[in-house]
């Protein structure tokens, strides 16, 4: 099954981003005005882009990855597509290749991945057999804490998450709204009646814990573990106990390693959500996570708005008699330029100081 993100020209001009696993369906349907809160408002909508993943969790990544680009940036991607975007057709597309001859083209021709990890390619080609550790919550008591947990991983690119005997069962209707669209975590879930049997596929187990609890075994801390987990072979479990107590000793006796935080020792509770997002985001490290998009700066103004700036101000500052005494004007003008000559002020802002300064100077009667 693949999953597609797209990018729609709107009658505004504007862009829409959004992600689907039926292409053909949902262009249909933000063409027809039928999906609300979206396009609905904005008709007609042109594809300008799209692109397929074979996983949820990767087409999720690139939306977020591309909504945060400048509209620069995002004709930049799909200004070579856009003549090549056609009708898609039960997951192909038609594309003329001259007047008087056809062709058809895959969807993975027509969208091929722009890096690695939306290929499926992995990142790392040592970490090819190396699976993302599994998120393991032993006898969670909240159904809104489960939720959280599930935003936690999911932030940080986790998504498989079992659970053993949830106190108030699976599924548990607090979860949803406190997964904040974590759903991809949620609906993949399984409870198992005992660690062990949670564990039973992992060649390694961590056990989150403060206190030993008189087992020996060895201890890390969360980037520690992460580290071990990226070297593999082999498929890992995190451990994580009940909001109340913690896991139990026969809990912690499971796992092989111990995972600690090192943490104020006059106050050492750690929420589950807290805990599980840790541990992911030590993970993530390894990952090519987006980061929050680079806003671009404005480059400075040129030096002549500038000293039109500054010599509007000293002529109020003169009208106002603010030079006083007479002999130290030059030190108080120098002493004004270096001050206002060190935020870098763009033209924008030059202009937004100059209109500010022109209010500030009292209206003349108008003649009768």
């Amino acid at each position: 099954m693949s999953f597609y993100v797209y990018i729609l020209r709107c009658a505004d001009g504007s862009y829409h981003t959004g992600h689907t696993d039926d292409l053909e369906r949902r262009i249909a349907e933000h063409q027809a005005g039928t999906t609300p809160g979206d396009t609905q408002d904005r008709q007609p909508v042109e594809l300008m882009w799209a692109q397929n993943f074979p996983s949820r969790i990767e087409a999720l990544e690139r939306e977020r990855q591309v909504k945060d680009w400048s509209r620069a940036k995002q004709e930049t991607l799909f200004r070579n597509d856009r003549e090549e975007l056609g009708a898609m057709v039960q997951g192909r597309l038609r594309v003329p290749a001259a007047p008087d001859a056809g062709a058809t083209r895959t969807a993975e021709e027509m969208f091929p991945a722009t890096d690695e990890r939306a290929a499926g390619a992995p990142l790392n080609s040592e970490r090819t057999s190396v699976p993302p550790p599994l998120i393991v919550l032993v006898r969670p008591q909240l159904g809104e804490n489960i939720g959280k947990a599930a935003r936690a991983m999911l932030n940080f690119g986790l998504t498989e998450l079992r659970l053993v005997a949830p106190r108030d069962g699976w599924p548990n209707p607090q979860a949803g709204p406190a997964a904040s669209g974590a759903d991809v975590v949620l609906d993949g879930a399984i409870v198992f009646d005992s660690v062990a049997e949670a564990v039973a596929d992992c060649a390694h187990v961590y056990a989150t814990t403060v206190r030993k609890r008189g087992v020996t075994k060895p201890v890390v801390t969360p980037a520690g573990a992460a580290q071990a987990i990226h070297a593999g072979p082999g498929r890992s479990a995190i451990l994580f106990g009940p909001e109340r107590s913690g896991l139990e000793t026969d809990d912690v006796a499971v796992a092989r390693t111990i995972v600690t935080v090192p943490i104020n020792p006059e106050f050492g509770s750690l929420n589950l959500a807290q805990a599980v997002i840790l541990v992911a985001y030590e993970w993530s490290k390894g990952q090519a996570l987006v980061s929050p998009p680079t806003v671009e700066v404005d480059p400075p103004a040129p030096q002549v708005e500038l000293d039109g700036m500054i010599a509007q101000l000293d002529t109020l500052l003169v009208d106002g008699g603010y030079y006083f005494p007479p002999d130290r004007t030059p030190a108080t003008r120098r002493m004004l330029r270096t001050l206002l000559t060190k935020p870098g002020w763009s033209t924008q802002e030059v202009r937004t100081v100059r209109g500010i300064l022109s209010s500030l100077v009292p209206k003349r009667p108008r003649g009768g």
